[in-house]
């Protein structure tokens, strides 16, 4: 092919402006007013995001105060065992829960191990929390928690993943107290009171869960059972700020219940496993 038909097939046109000339080929303009839109779809949906983390950072600030976040770790305040009432863990036990939700039927068990990872100086215990919907592994985790002689349970970080099809598509949220900033938070509180508003992680623009205890006092039947005095805390996150989490915990056994506030669905205790 020569190079007229080469210019003929591309059928270029001039493109003049006062102090240069491009080409492009016909036929483009739409695609360019198609990507230009798309953009600027983009960009109001992400101020929009901005903004709303932003008020809801605010919003925690006037709760928390204002002085930075910056808890002390001392190594030779923290115990071996996690016997806080409401979320003891012992190792060996594993909790398993199930539910309908959004995105199908849930199966969650959290195998508390008897493995040990120090973070901060401080022995934690490890945690392994895998979610399976519709019988696909889609979420796999490890927690470390470790508590304070005080009676306070420590979140100290996560390494998380969620799957697609065998594969991982996301490690968001995953962190390690000590690392790049990242900093625990308490996951349950020694004497918990109705009002206690909490950083249960920081990781900035990562990890940035808060709970608030809003009642001591909750009855709650699930299929592990009818428990009686539980915590009912709920969990959000200036991350996702559509996202509302109510969970339930049961004196002597932990969560039970988690409910999302904004679809109702419920991811409810089956039954508790225990080896030696």
């Amino acid at each position: 092919m020569d190079w007229l038909s080469t210019v003929r097939r591309s059928r270029l046109i001039s493109v003049d402006g006062p102090r240069k000339t491009s080409w492009r080929p016909v036929g483009t303009q739409p695609r360019v007013t198609q990507c230009q839109s798309q953009a600027s779809a983009d960009l109001n949906d992400a101020r929009q995001t901005c903004q709303e983390q932003n008020d809801a950072r605010l919003a925690a600030c006037g709760r928390l105060g204002g002085a930075p976040y910056d808890p002390v770790i001392d190594p030779s305040n923290f115990v071996a065992r996690i016997d806080n009432p409401y979320f003891p863990l012992t190792p060996g036990t594993t909790f398993i829960s199930e539910g309908h939700t959004a995105q199908g039927f849930e199966h969650d068990e959290f195998a508390v191990t008897r493995n040990t990872r120090v973070i901060l100086g401080v022995t934690c215990v490890e945690v392994h929390d895998t979610v399976m919907t519709d019988g696909e592994l889609t979420e796999d985790t490890l927690d470390w928690f470790a508590q304070d002689r005080d009676g306070n349970v420590w979140y100290f970080g996560e390494n998380t993943h969620e799957l697609e099809d065998g594969l991982i598509t996301t490690i968001d949220g995953t962190f390690m107290a000590g690392v790049n900033g990242d900093k625990p938070g308490i996951v349950m509180k020694a004497h918990p009171a109705i009002g206690d508003f909490y950083r249960q992680e920081f990781s900035l623009a990562n990890a940035e869960d808060f709970a608030d205890t809003l009642s001591l006092t909750e009855s709650v039947t699930v299929p592990a059972g009818t428990f009686h005095n539980c915590l009912k805390s709920q969990e959000t996150t200036p991350l996702e700020t559509d996202l509302l989490e109510q969970k339930f915990y049961a004196p002597g056994v932990g969560n039970v219940l988690t409910v999302d506030a904004t679809t109702g669905d419920r991811v409810e205790l089956v039954r508790i496993r225990r080896s030696r």
